[in-house]
């Protein structure tokens, strides 16, 4: 009788021989002459167990990790092919407390299936959504995208539905659904994971945006440096329009070229037009004059990727989870100084403390955690005193702070927070548009202004004039690019000033 035996192909396990310890099986396998059948499935998440090797018995999945090809063969030895013991056994996978504990809806079948297999994804209530989607007039659509409270999950937590529900009114021969996966905020990889690990989930989101909407083209934009994830896209797109999934709507995959501000919503549209990736001024918003000029839905891969089940399920179901006017849950990614990097999902509410500790399992160093970054690389650092207060938009932005795509980056006590502050200007140099004057030059004058600072040079002068500096980029730049970056700054030199040279705290901050 023939064991199914579970062997990552998410990116992450790929990095730490994911391959070699599936050839190591088969070969294995092969020589004992037993039958083995191996699934390449997608991550759970839990990266410092990578590769995380699953066996199907009898009482359950069975977990073993992290697992090397010089291990398969002591594995096998054990009996791990009936879940027997073994220095790397971990248990039923579902019993780990690291999943356990967590609220899975975006990714409720991440780890478990085949990625490419429909049978795998329609045998986990894979599109139930857009079965029920078919069952309803466009505007019935949009009414439970709005009544779920789904917001954003790109960093801006604008209400999905108002965006659908203005491109469905608007008056056009062709409208567009443009999945923004152009991940590259630092410590992010949930879009990367939906796109290697579950990518019928994000196809069957944006088929229901089209639905809801009347586009008829939908165009994913991700990242060069996702290779992987680009061919399962297209892969999975070519399955699901050869099984008749995708109905009349078309979907394409487009590489950008590799610039971080072409994850703003209007510069992502200029790349995929083939211009220069540079910001458009709004109005108009692109839900009006987006793509090519026509209503366009622009929304991130989570965001897409949280339809399905919205629809399935029924938005009170969704709603039920989170807190406040943050409804459903979050993925989280842990990255950093941590000890156990991964992805979390959780509803909204939970607080960093519980994140950094009962899940990351405190710094990978052993040193006490100093400062975390959270929202990406234009978030805000926050200081311990800051770790209990909820993750939800609006508690985080009353204390000028950003929950953005939900990275988190952990720093321990050996930070320097003025050289992680010049980072940022300097990031914002590199990676500016060059459209708008705050963000262009306020920038590169940000850098020399903490040099100075840093080598004492009227320091306090130069503080005041790092924060008029900082308050023009926030008020007069174009984007977020140039208008968040000040955001990592700030919370360095208001919470951290000795990191500055400065002795006694600043009395403006926050």
């Amino acid at each position: 009788m023939s064991v199914t035996v579970y062997v990552p192909r998410d990116s992450a396990a790929l990095a730490v021989g994911a391959d070699r310890v599936a050839r190591r099986i088969a070969d294995e396998a092969a020589r004992r002459g037993l039958d083995v059948h191996i699934v390449r499935n997608g991550s759970r998440g839990l990266f410092w167990l990578e590769p995380l090797v699953e066996v199907r018995t009898e009482r359950g999945r069975i977990a073993y990790g992290p697992v090397t090809p010089d291990d398969v063969p002591s594995l096998f030895d054990a009996g791990f092919l009936s879940g027997g013991a073994h220095t790397l056994h971990l248990g039923p996978t579902e019993e780990i407390e690291y999943l356990k504990n967590q609220e899975r809806l975006t990714f409720a079948r991440m780890g478990i299936t085949d990625p490419l297999s429909l049978d795998d994804y329609r045998a986990h209530d894979g599109f139930g959504g857009l079965r029920h989607a078919l069952t309803l007039k466009p505007e019935e659509i949009v009414q439970q995208v709005l009544d779920s409270g789904l917001r954003g999950r790109g960093g801006a937590a604008f209400p999905a539905g108002i965006k659908w529900k203005t491109v469905l009114e608007a008056q056009a021969a062709q409208k567009y659904i443009v999945c923004n996966a152009d991940e590259g905020d630092s410590g992010t990889y949930s879009d990367r994971m939906v796109m290697e690990g579950d990518p019928f989930m994000l196809i069957e989101g944006m088929v229901i945006a089209g639905l809801a909407t009347g586009a008829t083209q939908g165009y994913i934009y991700t990242r060069s440096e996702y290779p992987h994830a680009i061919a399962t896209m297209n892969e999975a797109i070519r399955l699901a329009e050869a099984a008749g999934h995708l109905g009349g709507f078309k979907l394409e995959v487009r590489k950008g070229a590799g610039s971080y501000v072409c994850g703003e919503e209007t510069a992502l549209l200029e790349s995929l037009e083939g211009k220069r990736g540079i910001v458009r001024a709004k109005p108009p918003v692109p839900a009006l004059a987006g793509l090519f000029g026509q209503p366009t839905v622009v929304n991130n891969v989570i965001t897409l990727a949280s339809v399905p089940i919205i629809l399935a399920r029924g938005a009170a179901f969704y709603k039920d989870y989170g807190m406040g006017r943050s409804r459903g849950t979050l993925p989280l990614q842990l990255a950093g100084n941590i000890k156990h990097a991964g992805l979390v999902e959780k509803a909204f509410g939970v607080t960093l403390r519980e994140l950094l500790y009962t899940y990351g399992g405190g710094s990978a160093s052993g040193r006490p955690i100093k400062a975390v970054q959270v929202g990406g690389p234009l978030g805000t650092y926050l200081p311990e005193s800051q770790w209990d207060v909820p993750l939800d938009y609006e508690a985080y932005a009353a204390i000028g702070g950003v929950l953005g795509h939900g990275g988190i980056v952990v720093h321990d006590d050996t930070a320097d927070l003025s050289r992680l502050a010049r980072y940022a200007m300097e990031f914002c140099a590199i990676e500016s548009c060059g459209k708008c004057t705050p963000c262009r030059i306020g920038s590169t004058r940000g850098v020399e202004v903490i040099d100075k600072i840093s080598q004492n040079q009227n320091r306090t002068q130069q503080v005041q004039l790092l924060r008029d500096l900082c308050d023009t980029m926030v008020h007069g730049s174009l984007c977020a690019m140039g208008g968040m970056t000040p955001y990592p700054v700030l919370s360095a030199l208001n919470h951290f000033p000795q990191d500055f040279g400065l002795v006694n705290p600043d009395p403006q901050a926050a």
